[in-house]
């Protein structure tokens, strides 16, 4: 059975499943999940715990013992399987198919994997695992909807922003300090409820408290294209090249975008469905409902011409001497600079936007989370 986060806490309340398998990259949210899962086994007379890591040379069979045994106490079971790689292998699959059909009352068996592809969640052992109990897929919170989840955070601690304008401007300034570090997220939040009283947190108290921890991430950055975010793409920009990020890759991902956006400009002005369009570019999630916008605001000539300007930049990124062209359309002397530029042919065409900052990298944060 498959079950959302947010269903988790009622579904416990009515009692446990045999069995659980919690999936998905999104580390702070799946351990959360797997705690509360522990608590209710425990609190269920599941007192006695066994730990397996699959690693090269794992003994599969040592599972299958310790799920089909009592423990040496006659207490209950907790059976925790941990598949870093997401890839049990011929010899784990079967193992775990066994392990799917031999119910126990008295093992309760709690599996963790990664983000799993879809032809792996399709493959036999997950499905047989997933009809066997409950599968939990652990989904990251999406940009657009950190500021809600913060609330909620905060809320939980007895916390709440101002209302109004300045209670939206300091979940968005929580929101840009902890993008793509939901772990850090956790200990910024929990540092407001150490500092200050339950209730109304100012954004001056907010601003003051907060350290800038977040974590950029290089396939993001189309969406902040694609949205027209141009203070969150100088951002994640900024950010990328103060953690080291290699330029060729930024501009890999960038011009990946551009040919996507004009091989479905032509084909809409070609006559073709949109949607049509969406899938045969393998365009969802987050993306699919950005991409109709950023379409109505570049031409097919732009693109044409960002694509050029993209040529120019890898050669300056790779460090190779400049044409005779490169030198009549000059580039920004800092590729990330040229980068921003790139990027600002589909964020924001025609404007005049000042680029991100590029001679000082972002703030370190304090520490990094656990």
């Amino acid at each position: 059975m498959q079950l959302r986060l947010d269903a988790l806490e009622p579904h416990l309340a009515k009692g446990l499943a045999g069995l659980y398998v919690v999936y998905g990259d999104e580390h702070l949210l799946a351990q959360e999940a797997c705690d509360r899962i522990r608590a209710t086994a425990r609190a269920a007379g599941f007192t006695d715990r066994s730990v397996f890591t699959v690693e090269r040379g794992f003994d599969w069979s040592s599972l299958l013992g310790a799920s089909q045994s009592m423990s040496l106490f006659g207490d209950r079971q907790l059976v925790e399987l941990r598949i870093p790689s997401g890839k049990p292998g011929k010899e784990g699959a079967d193992a775990l198919k066994t392990l799917a059909s031999s119910g126990n009352p008295d093992v309760l068996t709690l599996v963790t994997l990664p983000r799993l592809d879809a032809a792996t969640q399709k493959a036999a052992w997950f499905t047989a695992l997933a009809d066997a109990g409950v599968a939990l897929k652990i989904d990251p919170v999406e940009r657009a909807q950190l500021p809600n989840w913060v609330g909620q955070r905060l809320a939980q601690q007895g916390q709440r922003v101002a209302a109004g304008e300045e209670g939206r401007r300091a979940l968005q300034f929580i929101a840009e300090r902890v993008e793509g570090n939901l772990l850090a997220a956790h200990q910024e939040i929990q540092k407001l409820g150490l500092l200050y009283p339950q209730g109304v947190l100012s954004f001056e108290q907010v601003q003051d408290a907060v350290l800038n921890v977040a974590r950029y991430d290089v396939f993001k950055l189309n969406e902040a294209m694609l949205a027209g975010d141009v203070g969150r793409l100088a951002r994640m920009l900024d950010g990328l090249k103060g953690e080291g990020e290699a330029a060729v890759l930024v501009l890999w991902a960038i011009v990946e975008e551009l040919r996507t956006l004009l091989r479905i400009k032509r084909g809409v002005e070609a006559g073709k469905p949109l949607a049509m369009l969406l899938r045969e570019n393998r365009v969802w999630g987050p993306r699919e409902r950005l991409v109709g916008p950023a379409l109505s605001r570049v031409t097919e000539s732009a693109l044409e011409k960002a694509l050029s300007l993209a040529a120019r930049l890898d050669r300056q990124v790779k460090g190779l001497s400049g044409s005779a062209s490169d030198r009549r359309n000059e580039l920004p002397p800092n590729p990330w600079d040229g980068l921003f530029e790139l990027a600002m042919t589909v964020a924001a065409p025609g404007r005049s936007a000042p680029r991100p900052p590029s001679g000082t990298p972002p703030r370190p944060p304090a520490r990094r989370a656990a």
